[in-house]
């Protein structure tokens, strides 16, 4: 029986090639968004998930992405809608395309969260192990050859790990005041750090960001610095001092797409991703799967187990 070569990807200079780590399950509304962000800046989206564990070589950046979608319950979706109201559809000082731009404008809030709605599944908080495991190796292999890379909410707090760092299991203890809003919508309050990479290329001292998670960094790891926190110090973005893209921010900028800020972000990661002229071969990435699992996820995950234990 004749062999069969395995296909060979190459870097591509105009196009660059980002691949977007996901769940096998649970993911699919976030992997739509966050391909088209990747479109819209330039760069051709791959899914990576751990059914579909494509090797990293011919990446030239790498989007970890968030988790699956939270229970639709806990979007707070009355309060956020009349907030969102106040702020577009009441302003008489708008012609016509004005107004219809501001409509397409409130709808889509709510045609995405019921979308997520449709899609989404009961949360869980127990590590993907499987997801894990292949996220840890094409992070180790886009430092090993100098890919940019994005954490997206549960990315940023695995490349946290990734570089030795801990993360507050629940972060629920902040909020003693007021509740922790989890919404697609822009409910929480950023402010970045002057001088930062994240801070240049938002444009803005300042921004309101969407919120679905319930963990977040503690100690940054080695060569990360916190660089977004919000009011009451929850971390909302880090980035490594020494490396020239490796952003994690905490919220979720591809369910942002209409707000050029955000938009910012992917088309960043995509400029930078032009600049890669080495490939991930296809021996360091199986070699590197055939690891056993790392000690580190091995007490990350004893945590998590801990944590469900006592909140059982």
């Amino acid at each position: 029986m004749a062999n069969i070569k395995k296909k060979v990807y190459r870097i591509n200079r105009n196009r660059p090639t980002i691949g977007i780590t996901g769940p096998d399950k649970g993911g699919e509304v976030a992997w739509v968004f966050t391909a088209f962000g990747v479109l819209l800046a330039g760069g051709k989206p791959v899914h990576i998930t751990p059914s579909n564990p494509r090797t990293a070589d011919g990446l030239q950046g790498l989007i970890i992405g968030g988790g699956a979608d939270v229970d639709p319950q806990t979007y707070q979706q009355d309060a956020v809608f009349q907030e969102y109201l106040q702020r577009t559809l009441k302003n008489p000082k708008k012609n016509f395309f004005q107004r219809v731009w501001r409509f397409t404008r409130w709808i889509y809030y709510p045609a995405l969260f019921f979308v997520r709605k449709l899609f989404s599944r009961k949360p869980q908080w127990s590590l993907d192990q499987a997801r894990d495991h292949l996220e840890f190796q094409l992070i180790d292999q886009a430092v090993k050859k100098n890919l940019p890379v994005l954490g997206i909410c549960r990315g940023s707090q695995l490349m946290n790990v990734y570089f030795r760092g801990t993360l507050y299991q629940d972060i629920s203890t902040f909020y003693k005041e007021e509740p922790n809003p989890s919404s697609i919508f822009p409910v929480k309050k950023v402010t970045f750090k002057p001088g930062s990479k994240l801070s240049q290329i938002i444009g803005l001292p300042k921004l309101k960001v969407n919120a679905l998670h319930h963990q977040a960094v503690n100690t940054p790891g080695k060569g990360l610095e916190i660089v977004a926190r919000e009011a009451n110090q929850v971390v909302q973005a880090i980035e490594h001092t020494e490396r020239e893209f490796m952003l994690g921010v905490q919220w979720h900028p591809e369910y942002l797409p209409r707000r050029q800020e955000q938009r910012r972000i992917f088309q960043a990661l995509v400029q930078k991703a032009r600049e890669v002229n080495l490939q991930i071969e296809d021996p360091d990435m199986e070699e590197a799967l055939a690891q056993p699992r790392g000690t580190t996820l091995v007490s990350l995950d004893q945590q998590v187990k801990e944590t469900n234990a006592n909140r059982g």
